[in-house]
């Protein structure tokens, strides 16, 4: 398997049947840790995303191939093996790969696996030791459990989009969601976090078990501190641009040439920021001597602060405010990000070689473990890429039967 032996998930095999960026997301995770990761995908076609650009892979000619940026952002350390599961030889293959496998790992609408008698209720007798996770947008239950479901849905029926963006009333004030896929992403490493805790009980008790995430409920979950405020006070929150519901000052404020982030978190920090800017007095008034005082008082403080950061430029604030411990920092664009010399350090830009025959720069995996860090393998692959060498490896099929069975359509 080309595994290091030093990797957390050593050992570990997972059959993936997942593909656009929630499931995709997590396998790679697990990849990074040392699963093996095998990515089942229709023979000639493979994974939506593969098409989902401009920008693509260029091969060393300086052409474009046809694997899009956002295939490469989810799926390194994984095996492409292509299988059609619309036909029973298919099936049949795929279950003696699953009897291999430690995990499967599949993203289909509500009950479309069953139909290749690969659901859970079918197979989990003949496996029992088996983790099984499944990823929809709404569930295997509940009234929209038959639905289609995407990041763009699950933001807006999850509220994210109701408190993101600027203030009713403001020039572009309409909903608005985050700039990436956060509601796939972080459904991604729910999974990830419910399948490690699956295999420790299946480990201790040989019982495996099913996993059944949503994307609409990853997202009421990580509404975290804005949905517990509704909760406990019943005032539904609001957009507030780039304000904190909780803490003042914290927000984006312009300066003299752009702009700043000013993250005041604690009543110490704000009266360093005021001295720092000039404005002694203003830590000892009474109407702001304390964050709640200052939560209460908004309206009143933040122009304050506005007209006493615009007095200078970003870097005087970045670095001033930095050497006094009150956090403070620029507005990077994503360039900008991987030219910081924080980001630089910290090692998250990697290249990996394609089989397109060029080194793709991918984003690193932020985990770091000082016994058993994640290691960077195998570069994404080409759609079917490693059939032979899965189908040899996991089956002990000859060369033959691979060449039959690939000329008969099912890999």
């Amino acid at each position: 398997m080309n595994d290091t032996p030093a990797l957390p998930l050593s050992g570990i095999r997972i059959f993936d049947l997942t593909r656009i960026l929630a499931g995709p997301t997590c396998t790679q995770l697990l990849g990074d840790l040392g699963a093996d990761v095998i990515k089942v995908e229709r023979p000639g076609a493979g994974d939506d995303t593969r098409k989902w650009g401009p920008p693509y892979v260029k091969d060393a000619a300086g052409h474009d191939t046809q694997e899009s940026a956002y295939y490469l952002s989810s799926n390194r350390n994984k095996r492409s093996l292509g299988l059609d599961l619309a036909k029973p030889e298919g099936q049949a293959l795929a279950r003696r790969m699953i009897a291999k496998c430690d995990v499967l790992a599949e993203n289909f609408k509500v009950g479309d696996l069953a139909k290749f008698g690969l659901g859970y209720e079918q197979i989990k007798a003949e496996f029992p030791r088996l983790v099984y996770c499944s990823i929809t947008g709404f569930g295997q239950t509940g009234p929209y459990a038959p639905r289609a479901g995407y990041d763009l849905l699950a933001q807006g029926l999850g509220g994210v989009m109701s408190i993101t963006g600027q203030p009713e009333g403001m020039p572009g004030s309409e909903p608005m969601k985050v700039g990436i896929g956060i509601a796939d992403v972080m459904t991604g490493m729910y999974a990830t976090v419910a399948i490690l805790a699956a295999l420790r009980h299946r480990d201790r008790t040989g019982e495996g078990q099913y996993i059944d995430l949503a994307l609409l409920d990853t997202q009421v979950s990580w509404l975290i501190n804005e949905g517990t405020n509704y909760l406990l006070s019943g005032v539904v929150p609001t957009r507030r641009g780039n304000a904190h519901p909780n803490i003042v000052p914290y927000q984006v404020f312009p300066c003299a040439d752009g702009y700043i982030l000013l993250a005041v978190g604690n009543d110490a920090q704000y009266r360093k920021f005021c001295e720092f800017a000039g404005a002694p007095q203003m830590a000892d008034d009474p109407r702001f001597l304390t964050n709640p005082l200052r939560v209460k008082q908004r309206e009143t403080i933040v122009p304050l602060v506005a007209e006493l950061v615009k007095r200078k430029a970003q870097r005087e604030w970045v670095d001033g405010l930095a050497k006094l411990g009150v956090p403070c920092a620029p507005i990077n664009t994503i360039d900008q990000v991987f030219a910081d010399p924080q980001v630089r350090h910290r090692g998250m830009q990697i290249a990996m070689r394609h089989a397109a025959g060029t080194d793709v720069p991918l984003i690193a995996n932020p985990i770091k473990l000082s016994a058993t860090p994640p290691a960077y393998r195998r570069a994404p692959p080409v759609c079917g890429q490693h059939s032979d060498e899965v189908l040899r490896e996991l089956l002990d099929l000859p060369d033959t039967e691979i060449a039959a069975l690939r000329q008969r359509g099912v890999v």
